[in-house]
């Protein structure tokens, strides 16, 4: 019986927030390639190299995170359960080595 404290949240909340984190990061995204182009020659190169590897590698970033699926609860009932090590189809038991009895 399901808690009401372990339903996940409303479907529409979710991609409201992966789609605010997705909005959030491409800002992110355009402030470093405008800021690549504002400090280019004007600061030392590896700071508006920075900035451009952080306006390239965000977008893959970006798209992994938000089409993140729903995360499963940690107590989610399994959909199967395992036989018992040893045991076959047909109920013959094995051994420790591997041969039947």
């Amino acid at each position: 019986m399901p808690r009401i404290t372990s339903v996940p949240e409303p479907l529409s909340d979710e991609v409201a927030r992966r789609t605010r984190r997705y909005l959030i990061q491409m800002g992110i995204r355009i402030v470093c390639f405008i800021g690549a182009v504002a400090t280019w020659g004007r600061v030392p190169g590896w700071i508006s190299w920075l900035l451009i590897a952080g306006a390239v590698v965000l977008p893959y970033i970006a798209v992994i995170l938000a089409n993140a699926g729903r995360e499963r609860p940690d107590d989610a009932v399994p959909l199967m359960t395992p036989r018992a090590l040893g045991s076959g189809a047909d109920g013959d038991r094995t051994g420790e080595d591997g041969r039947r009895d």
